[in-house]
């Protein structure tokens, strides 16, 4: 079964460094965002809750401008402005509250009275601060507003709990205190989250009306871009957007012609949102399968759709899903989604390209063996191998690691071994044995780790074939074998790389016991598996 990493989704693929968008911002200009929420805090604390100006424009820096939803109407609306500075606000403003929140509990249980009252003063500004910005920019639904109350209650409660309590030194009162205010704070934690979530999901309404109601390309694409920011933000976001519905726009997105030039953007958010079971549970409804056939197959759409479109393929596939009653329906369109993917490998103009359809196919051939058929009669193997010569398809180790992931699967089937030894696919093997990283990132080692793993476990499959084992020994593979299971530092010390390549050894010294000298016989051969796996990952290298 492929790794977390192997599978893409968040996992690796979508986290490998052709995939990250990493924000670079100034670290002076990130403070002095932050410092205007946490000033503004301050002043209100001594102005209790007064405005520090009576300007307008000094007080339009502290709240978000007004506005409603972005009509139909050309260009780029106030309101799609409107709609990412609330989202970035709630954002930014519910970190600082949860931060603080934290730093209360951690106070709290080491009785620093003073700095729990100061602490829930702070809190109590910021929460009062982020309801009444956002409540002048938005007009929040009624059950909001009745959370909203209720939460500032409870923080005032809070407020002046704690500050009872800097004025005694009476222990036992103290630590009945101490339980009051652990309550009040975990309801505080609890509501102000609900809040929040409740906040989230209305300005997710409002981006995906306008992504149902615009008929404007650069607005519905304003809007998909700030939902697909807010699902790099961890998968409770990614629920929430789910079941508000952005999965049923983005996919009405996908079926209209006329917005061809989007489907590329909407596949990337429709992955995104698909790493929650909510996600998947929508795709399913509205037929999203069926659609993501559709664009794969139509070779009039853009790479760059059919690349995104596998990605969702890739994410909904994924073995780490407990939810799969939706492959059932998958089943029905697997034979095309299988032949659009090879096809996309064998034409890939990237590697990024290549990345996201090899990883779709991976996942696929875990889960029915009849996709390893259609792959084999589709001449998969003669396709993969060839990407590998490409440095242009197959240019990093996670691209490395969809491939062996595909043959190793494969492999499983009895007529593989013709077609691997046709394609001098034991050389290549040989070389995936010897996959090391080109830096010092553990994402990259661990996907060198796992292609290592993958060609030992291919190699043992195949090698069922005798004249797979024989060429195998011939080119050498056992020397490179027993030095991976004898040096740690070869296979970066993987346990799962020594398991596989003790298989791989034990099958081809099966069909030909004289390739194996006595000596390595006894340690790795003759002993149980286990015995051999402690001899071997008890071994410490001389650096003398």
């Amino acid at each position: 079964m492929a790794s977390p990493q192997s599978s893409r989704l968040p996992n690796s693929v979508l986290s490998s460094p052709q995939r990250m968008h990493v924000i670079q911002v100034d670290s002076v200009q990130r403070w002095m965002e932050d410092l205007r929420h946490m000033t503004e805090a301050e002043c209100m604390c001594i102005l209790q809750s007064k405005p520090i100006s009576v300007d307008e424009d000094v007080q339009s820096e502290l709240i978000v401008g007004g506005g409603g939803s972005s009509g139909s109407g050309g260009g780029s609306s106030s309101g799609e402005q409107v709609a990412r500075d609330s989202l970035q606000m709630l954002l930014k403003r519910a970190f600082i509250v949860s931060t603080e929140l934290g730093k209360m509990f951690h106070r709290l249980e080491r009785g620093r009275w003073q700095r729990v009252h100061s602490t829930a003063v702070r809190a109590n500004c910021h929460v009062r601060s982020l309801v009444h910005e956002y409540s002048s920019a938005r007009s929040c639904p009624t059950d909001m507003q009745k959370y909203e109350k209720s939460l500032l209650d409870k923080c005032m409660e809070l407020t002046n709990i704690t500050e009872r309590c800097i004025h005694t030194d009476d222990e036992y009162f103290l630590k009945s205190m101490k339980e009051a205010i652990h309550e009040i704070l975990t309801d505080v934690s609890d509501s102000f989250s609900q809040m929040i979530d409740m906040a989230l999901a209305n300005e997710v309404q409002i981006l995906i009306r306008q992504i149902e109601s615009s008929d404007n390309v650069y607005t519905i694409g304003g809007a998909i871009s700030s939902l697909l920011s807010l699902t790099q933000d961890g998968p409770q976001l990614c629920s929430i957007i789910a079941k508000e519905g952005a999965v049923v726009a983005l996919f009405k997105i996908c079926r209209q012609d006329c917005f061809s030039c989007l489907y590329a953007h909407a596949l990337r958010t429709v992955a995104s949102i698909c790493c929650v079971e909510e996600g998947i549970k929508q795709l399913e409804k509205v037929d999203g399968i069926l659609c993501l056939a559709d664009i794969l197959t139509d070779e009039g759409n853009a790479e760059a759709a059919r690349a995104e479109a596998a990605a969702v393929v890739a994410q909904i596939t994924s073995p780490h899903h407990t939810f799969t009653q939706h492959l059932s329906s998958f089943l029905e369109s697997m034979q095309d989604i299988v032949t659009a993917l090879i096809k996309l490998c064998e034409e890939a103009s990237s590697g990024e390209v290549f990345l996201l359809a090899s990883a779709a196919l991976a996942n696929i051939t875990f889960f029915d063996t009849m996709a390893c058929e259609i792959l084999l009669q589709l001449n998969a193997i003669h396709i993969l191998f060839e990407a590998c010569r490409d440095r242009r398809r197959v240019d990093t180790p996670y691209s490395k690691d969809q491939v062996v992931t595909i043959l190793a699967n494969i492999s499983v089937l009895e007529q593989a071994a013709s077609e691997v030894l046709q394609e001098k696919g034991i050389e290549r093997l040989l070389l995936l044995l010897s996959e090391k990283p080109s830096s010092s990132s553990p994402s990259e080692g661990a996907a060198c780790e796992r292609v290592q793993q993958k060609a030992a476990v291919t190699l043992a499959r195949l090698s069922r074939d005798p004249d797979v084992a024989q060429t195998a020994i011939q080119l050498q593979t056992i020397p490179r074998l027993i030095e991976l299971c004898r040096s740690p530092a070869e296979r970066n010390n993987s346990d799962s790389v020594l398991v596989a390549c003790l298989a791989a050894l034990r099958r081809l010294a099966a069909g030909c016991p004289d390739s194996i000298d006595d000596a390595d016989h006894q340690q790795l051969i003759k002993p149980r598996l286990v015995d051999s796996f402690l001899l071997c990952s008890n071994m410490e290298e001389s650096f003398v």
